[in-house]
């Protein structure tokens, strides 16, 4: 059972990290796309849009075919189209835009039913193992977007096209994953004593604060990723050079803060935890709100990726423990506000700013990630308590591995 176990987290693990370098590998050289393809600036945030949207269509899609299809057979299949449509990304060439829409299209799809299915066997996995370890997935995935986000640096720096930066990650990764998908496992079946009608159905009246948690946490992040250079440069007056300091900053925290979170949960509890954060997370946005330059600009977002690294894995896992019947269905719909709040947070701080003052608009993600606070106790442990005294013991049917289909 252990070795079971083991070999279902580590395996799990690299999934995690392989799509953290995937989408950091996409996501940062967007102005390299865009050059490569002959975008222009009008149709751009149309493309970018659209990755979004289509996740989130892949992810109500991965919510119907759980019923027939196991978790870990989806995520075994759709990382390999997502590494194949990273590449296809790259293989265009100039004017070729409809290549360019075609991979688009494929990869957020894929990511959508990628990012649901692995969040489904985190939850269930974490209810194998009877204690905290969502942060500890969470934190690989932040460890592959550093890594990723350092290697399209690399191909920036050496002006490498992005079919060649992007070839030799998808042929590492592929068979990789590929290889370490025999060893993922479903989980447990849930116990009949827990399969009540209402805990056995997805109500979305229930489930509603942690989409909302969910869509906050993501506003917050999109915030940092899209506007942290440009604050920094136009509001703080730092150098070019300097801009880029802060998302790596904020990357570097939320991999330290996910890597410590989990023995925070188990000592502390997820509310306790949860609510943490959502102080840390308002505390940076406040000080980057009022910092008088780039130095206390950076301290700021420092404490962004330690408050806000909490929020999204804790979410996943409070889901799962809400309806253990139907945890499956939880994770999917509450990973469509990943998307939603993706695509809301750049443009209504951009919005924002424009109309008023970046200062200001930083207040905006602050206010709504100090709401959390009032949703804290959905994070509450139902059956199970994943925290100092409280954790159950490890159950003896780790559920279905997934080597047969």
């Amino acid at each position: 059972m252990t070795d079971v176990l083991r070999r279902g987290r580590a395996s799990l693990a690299f999934g995690f990290f392989a799509q953290g370098v995937a989408f950091a590998l996409l996501v940062t050289r967007i102005p390299a796309i865009q050059d490569r393809y002959g975008v222009s600036d009008a149709l751009l945030p149309v493309f970018l849009a659209a990755v979004p949207v289509l996740a989130g269509a892949g992810s109500v899609a991965t919510e119907q075919l759980v019923k027939r299809v196991r978790p870990s057979v989806l995520l075994r299949w759709s990382q390999p189209v997502v590494l194949l449509a990273l590449l296809g990304v790259g293989a265009g060439g100039h004017g070729q835009v409809a290549v360019l829409a075609v991979a688009l299209g494929v990869f957020g799809l894929a990511v959508g039913a990628l990012d649901a299915s692995m969040n489904m066997l985190g939850v269930s996995l974490q209810r194998s193992y009877g204690r905290s370890i969502m942060l500890g997935f969470h934190a690989v995935y932040s460890l592959g977007a550093i890594l990723g986000a350092s290697l399209a640096w690399a191909g920036a720096h050496w002006h490498l096209t992005l079919w060649v930066s992007y070839l030799p990650v998808v042929a590492v990764l592929l068979p990789a994953a590929l290889a370490g998908s025999r060893w993922y496992v479903d989980g447990e079946p849930v116990p009949a004593v827990e399969r009540s009608a209402e805990r056995g159905t997805v109500v979305f009246r229930l489930l509603l604060p942690l989409c909302l948690v969910m869509m906050f946490a993501y506003i917050g992040d999109s915030t940092v990723s899209n506007w942290s250079a440009k604050y920094l440069k136009d509001v703080l007056g730092s150098s070019e050079q300097l801009a880029t300091v802060p998302y790596n900053v904020y990357m570097v925290t939320t991999l330290v803060g996910r890597a410590l979170g989990d023995l925070g949960v188990r000592r502390l509890g997820a509310v306790a935890v949860v609510r943490l954060g959502a102080v840390v997370a308002a505390c940076g946005f406040a000080v980057v709100a009022v910092a008088p330059g780039a130095w206390a600009g950076m301290l700021g977002f420092t404490l962004l990726g330690l408050g806000l690294c909490v929020l999204v894995p804790q979410t996943f896992a409070a889901a799962g423990r809400l309806f253990p019947g139907a945890s499956d269905a939880a994770v999917a719909r509450l990973n469509i506000f990943n998307y939603v709040g993706f695509l809301v947070g750049a443009p209504l701080v951009g919005a924002l700013g424009d109309a008023w003052s970046y200062r200001g608009a930083m207040l905006v993600p602050m206010v709504l990630v100090l709401v959390t606070l009032a949703y804290a106790r959905s994070f509450a442990a139902q059956p199970d308590r994943y925290g100092g005294g409280h954790e159950r013991p490890r159950t003896a049917d780790v559920g279905r591995g997934s080597n047969g289909l």
